[in-house]
């Protein structure tokens, strides 16, 4: 066990001398995927709580779609599937994009966490009681002013206990980015594993990792809830 973290300790948290791998993948993978989850989310998930079919019909179909398949399937689908396609390849800019592995690791992660993000937010949105609605349009808040200012700030803050299980919940998929080549914690697992044998000391390496940083990211979650929901809290 000790020979294994002297070896594999530096791939297992940020470098092998040549690439990121390990935790700084990880972590950066599902950072971004987050991020970039949440910013399609944001205006999305208005479009899915709205009453007119023109704008929810898309946004449903887009969540039902990467909510109804594996994200495994997914995954394989942009990073074999679509550079298959001749007509991608033939394309200078979508054959450069596709051609990376961690590209389509983004893209799939991102879009399948921007789907989940907005069922969530819709959720939240849906959630606001409608005399804060009535109050703030009774002040002169047109439709982007009242979104802006009070049905987004409130949906983000409400929907923070449900945004946390997503969160914990990419990183856990992030696992998937193996697929891809991606050297993430669970790539350098398996290539430890494939070299020493040492199958348990490996993945239980591995797995020590990610229960470190699901155990900070629901701290840091329980803080936010506690600041952010007070005004929920009927004691207060």
């Amino acid at each position: 066990m000790i020979e294994l973290i002297q070896e594999y300790w530096r791939p297992l948290l940020y470098s092998d001398g040549q690439q990121v791998t390990g935790l700084a993948m990880t972590l950066w993978l599902t950072s971004a995927s987050l991020c970039f989850g949440l910013l399609l989310a944001l205006p999305l998930s208005i479009a899915r709580a709205s009453s007119r079919r023109r704008w929810r019909w898309p946004v449903q179909s887009f969540t039902y779609l990467f909510r109804g398949t594996p994200l495994y399937i997914q995954l394989l689908i942009f990073y074999t599937g679509i550079y298959s396609i001749t007509a991608v390849r033939e394309q200078p800019l979508l054959d450069s994009f596709f051609r990376e592995a961690l590209n389509c690791t983004l893209l799939a992660f991102a879009l399948n966490t921007g789907a989940y993000t907005t069922e969530i937010l819709a959720g939240a949105i849906r959630a606001i009681p409608r005399g804060e609605i009535e109050a703030a349009r009774s002040l002169g808040f047109d439709s982007w002013k009242l979104y802006i200012h009070l049905v987004m700030p409130s949906a983000l803050r409400r929907a923070l206990p449900y945004y946390s299980n997503e969160v914990i919940f990419m990183l856990h998929s992030s696992t998937l980015a193996f697929t891809a080549t991606v050297p993430d914690i669970l790539k350098v697992a398996r290539d430890a594993n494939a070299a020493t044998f040492l199958t348990f000391q490996s993945f239980g390496l591995a797995a020590a990792l990610y229960l470190c940083i699901t155990f900070v990211l629901v701290g840091l979650f329980r803080l936010a809830e506690r600041r952010w929901l007070r005004f929920l809290d009927p004691s207060r």
